[in-house]
């Protein structure tokens, strides 16, 4: 017989251990081992059996993988901690003996150590990179907004804000801006980068006040690895689209005015943080390169036409959604978020520019006679040009959101703004679906189609009067209908009669046959797709086996009880309009009686 294994001491009870044991397994301090798991991507573990695991003790006890913590003996930066421990001690030493020299010379050795190889470790392939993008980018954006005080650090937050400004360069030059959302926590952002999706919010440009219930030196050991991270992304990013890194801009095009706003040292980065300029190319471009087009290719045997169809339906959307804002130019008034509009603006293609007072990288002036559209957000302007627009800054998500422009009337200066749908919520069938939103799914959104509330409220007031008008002549009518309809029974009754005689009569009415010209059919590849996904789901739903019929039902009595959910609130909204509609008669009628 074989050594009998005693208790404890195999399963379970050897494949963890308690967060006392790792420090004393890799003499470290408790802030040091946080710091270390935080870099390393070692977090702890929840085992399924608490008692097994400690031996008989089910006391609440922070456990870890043992493979994890003998993963951490060997790694370099242990002993950098350990090195910048007895660094410490020195520098303390000095100063408290007052030997200042000694104190600089060790203050010039200080240790160092980089994070270029946990990076490599952890995201074995670029594409592992970006999908772990979205905490990056929020903790990163976060940090470039805070002030400098003793709990954040005047080098960490200047390098945030500098790899932020290169990643939306980035954006910008490559078109992958897809959403936008204003939310009460900040601003949310989607991009497509290398075909994968990546969300991040960025904090709103306020007065800011750190919070007290928040440990901030676990906070920077993120931001420390994620900056590193960020770095090598913008560095790939960039040479993928042979762009220079760091990013060059070409300063032709500004003038000699932003030197006087700050010094010369901070020029190119505010210049480079304006988002106005294009970066240049590490190849000159030259004139005679066109546009790139996608090839086509015949369809093999194994491809399905409909799905290559609807491939490239959806490429020719995006290339237009990408040069959305291409023909417009934009001016920002001071009150507007000038940096959250500008990175959107010219993320599709448009141009932007502001007063030379507010920041440094305004490309044109106020009086410029060809800005398109003006971004204020007052309800009076005191100096207004008729070759433009004066829009709310809400005109500029809500046309990205629905992927065209929307009309600019409900966006006036003074108006109410209709509601910001969020685009990120996407409803199922039988779910309730906003009447703002309907209106964009059917694409009545047009300036010549849409219709004004007033004018709708002046249609209802005509109409109400010709009902009463028409209840008048309604027994008139009613005699001529009568009239009219006895006469066609009897063309219809002498028709049956003669029987042949008829049609050889319409025969010879005909006369000699002719060539009419024909119209050529419009090929609607989106609403032909439509009908053919519905039905093959018509198809699939008769093809169900009986085993599975009753499955279906249930969940079509769940949709069942979503639609009537959904009429509820449809009920609801037009109730609620109709109050509306009655309060603003109510308050004209006031006015005009007054």
């Amino acid at each position: 017989m074989g050594n009998r294994k005693r208790k404890y001491e195999s399963g379970a009870a050897t494949s963890y251990v308690t967060r006392n044991q790792a420090l004393k397994k890799l003499q470290l301090t408790l802030a040091d081992f946080r710091r270390l798991c935080i870099l390393k991507g070692v977090y702890p573990h929840e085992p399924r059996h608490r008692k097994k695991v400690g031996k008989g003790s089910t006391l609440p006890k922070t456990y870890y993988f043992l493979k994890d913590i003998q993963f951490l003996l060997h790694e370099p930066i242990v002993g950098k901690f350990r090195e910048f421990k007895a660094f410490v001690k020195k520098l303390k030493k000095a100063v408290a003996k007052k030997e200042h020299g000694d104190a600089r010379r060790i203050r010039r050795n200080k240790p160092k150590y980089k994070l270029d190889h946990i990076v490599r470790e952890r995201y074995p392939s670029f594409i592992d990179a970006l999908r772990d993008l979205d905490d990056c980018l929020s903790m990163c954006f976060l940090f470039a907004t805070f002030p400098q005080t003793k709990k954040t650090r005047f080098e960490g937050i200047h390098l945030c804000q500098r790899i932020t400004v290169e990643f939306q360069h980035y954006i910008i030059a490559s078109r992958s801006l897809r959403k936008v959302f204003i939310s009460v926590k900040g601003i949310y952002y989607q991009v497509e980068v290398m075909g994968q999706t990546i969300t991040w919010v960025a904090p709103h440009k306020l007065g800011y006040q750190h919070p007290t219930d928040v440990d901030y030196r676990i906070m920077a050991t993120f931001v420390e690895f994620y900056t590193t991270m960020l770095g090598f992304i913008n560095f790939r990013l960039y040479h993928t689209l042979g762009l220079h890194y760091p990013p060059k801009l070409a300063l032709e095009g500004l003038g000699g005015k932003d030197s006087d706003l700050c010094s010369k040292s901070e020029l190119w980065q505010e210049r480079l943080a304006a988002l106005t300029q294009v970066l240049e190319n590490v190849m000159p471009k030259t004139d005679d390169v066109e546009d790139v087009e996608m090839d086509q290719f015949p369809a093999g045997d194994g491809d399905d036409p409909d799905r290559l169809e609807e491939a490239r339906v959806e490429a020719e959307k995006l290339k237009q959604f990408q040069k959305l804002f291409g023909s417009l130019k934009f001016f920002l008034n001071r009150e507007v978020p000038r940096e959250t509009l500008s990175f959107i603006i010219r993320a599709f293609g448009g141009q932007v520019s502001w007063f030379e007072t507010v920041a440094v990288g305004a490309t044109y002036d106020e009086a410029d006679e060809t800005i398109t559209h003006q971004i204020v957000d007052r309800p009076n302007v005191e100096k207004k040009y008729l070759s433009r627009y004066y829009i709310q800054p809400q005109w500029v998500f809500d046309s990205v959101n629905a992927r065209k422009l929307l009309p600019v009337k409900d966006y006036f200066p003074d108006e109410v703004l209709p509601p910001h749908l969020s685009p990120f919520v996407e409803e199922t069938e039988g779910e309730y679906v906003p009447p703002e939103k309907q209106k964009l799914l059917s694409g009545n959104t047009d300036e010549t189609a849409e219709q004004s509330e007033e004018e709708i409220e002046e249609e209802e007031e005509e109409e109400d009067e010709e009902d009463e008008e028409e209840k008048g002549e309604s027994s008139e009518e009613e005699d001529t209908v009568e009239r009219l309809y006895s006469q066609k029974r009897r063309k219809v009754d002498t028709t049956q009669t003669n029987g042949g005689e008829g049609k050889d009569k319409e025969k010879g009415r005909k006369g000699k046959m002719a060539v009419v010209r024909g119209t050529a059919e419009k090929d609607d590849a989106e609403a032909r797709l439509r009908q053919q996904q519905m039905e093959e789901r018509k198809l699939a739903e008769m093809m169900i086996p009986k085993k599975k019929k009753q499955l279906y039902k249930k969940i079509m009595f769940g949709r069942k009880r979503k639609v009537q959910e959904a009429k509820k609130l449809k009920e609801k909204r037009e109730t609620y309009d109709k109050e509306q509609k009655a309060q603003k008669k109510a308050q004209k009628k006031r006015k005009t009686s007054v």
